[in-house]
C-alpha cells in the first residue's frame, strides 16, 4: 500500500533521515521503535507529507505521490542534479494542494492531541467530513456521535476540550481522524504526553481501529504495546531502519547490535 524509497530529509544542518526504505503492506500493523532523535517521528511525517523529503521517493497504491532523486545525482552528475532540482522546485509550488488530497486518506494522531479549543467535542469530529468530504451536517453528527460512544466519550459530545482529561483528548484525536474514513491510520507516540494511568485506555481504542483490519503504521515507546499488536517491527536508528521483523524475532531474537542494545536498556 505504502513505499517509500531512499527517503532523505534534513533539519538545517541536521541529517534526520538518510535513505530510508521499505514499504507498508496493505492491512499490516507495522511499529516504529528506537532511541530518541533516530528519525521515527520524522519519518512518519513524510509518508503523509506533513514534511515534504529533501529526496527519495514515496508511492501510495502505485501512485507517486513524491519523487525527486536530488540527493542520487548532487555528488554524480551535474546535469542531472539541477534537472532534478528545477522538477522539485515546481513540486514544492503545489504541495499544499497536492498533499491535502493525499492525506484525506490517512488520518494521522499527534503526541500533544491538537485538538481545537474552541470547538465543542462534536464539533471538533464534524469538521473536517463537513468541509473537505462535503459530508451533510446530520450525517456527520450522527456518525460522530457513534464513533464517540465507542470510545467512551459519548456524553462529552457537547463540552470543549478543556474540560477533558489528557487520555479523553487523545480518544478525540483518534475518532477525529476516523470519522475522515482514511485507508491508514498513523499514530505518533499517541500515549507519551499521558499520565500512566491514562495509557491504557488510549491503547485500547488504537487495539480496537488495528481489529479492524485498517493498515496502521505506529511510533511508541510503549514495549509491550508494540510486541501484542504488531504484524512487523522496524527499529530506527541515527536516520536508518536497522532492523525489522516479526514481533518475535525483534524482541526475543534481534540480530543487530544496536537492536540488543536498545532493547536491553528499555525492557
Amino acid at each position: 500500500m505504502i513505499r517509500f524509497q531512499n527517503i532523505y530529509k534534513s533539519f538545517g544542518n541536521l541529517e534526520v533521515l538518510k535513505g530510508v526504505s521499505h514499504q507498508i503492506n496493505d492491512g499490516e500493523v507495522v511499529t516504529i521503535i528506537g532511541p530518541s532523535g533516530s528519525g521515527k517521528s520524522t519519518l512518519l511525517r513524510c509518508i503523509n507529507l506533513l514534511e515534504v523529503p529533501d529526496s527519495g521517493e514515496i508511492i501510495y497504491n502505485d501512485e507517486v505521490m513524491f519523487s525527486s532523486k536530488v540527493n542520487e545525482y548532487k555528488d554524480v552528475d551535474k546535469d542531472l542534479y539541477k534537472k532534478e532540482k528545477n522538477k522539485q522546485k515546481k513540486f514544492l509550488k503545489k504541495i499544499d494542494v497536492y498533499a491535502q488530497k493525499y492525506r484525506c486518506n490517512m488520518g494521522m494522531v499527534f503526541q500533544h492531541f491538537n485538538v481545537f479549543p474552541h470547538l465543542t467535542v462534536l464539533e471538533n469530529i464534524t469538521l473536517a467530513p463537513i468541509e473537505v468530504k462535503k459530508v451533510p451536517a446530520q450525517e456527520a453528527k450522527e456518525k460522530a456521535l457513534k464513533l464517540l460512544e465507542k470510545v467512551g466519550l459519548k456524553d462529552k459530545a457537547n463540552v470543549y476540550p478543556k474540560t477533558l482529561s489528557g487520555g479523553q483528548k487523545q480518544r478525540l484525536a483518534i475518532v477525529r481522524a476516523l470519522a475522515m474514513e482514511p485507508e491508514v491510520m498513523l499514530f505518533d507516540e499517541p500515549t507519551s504526553a499521558l499520565d500512566p494511568e491514562m495509557v491504557k485506555g488510549v491503547l485500547d481504542v488504537i487495539k480496537q481501529v488495528a481489529m479492524t483490519g485498517m493498515t496502521v503504521i505506529i511510533v511508541t515507546h510503549e514495549m509491550g504495546f508494540a510486541r501484542e499488536i504488531s504484524d512487523r517491527v522496524l527499529f530506527m536508528d541515527e536516520g536508518y531502519i536497522i532492523e525489522q521483523g516479526t514481533p518475535s524475532e525483534v524482541f526475543d531474537n534481534p540480530q543487530n547490535e544496536r537492536t540488543k542494545a536498545f532493547l536491553s536498556s528499555v525492557l
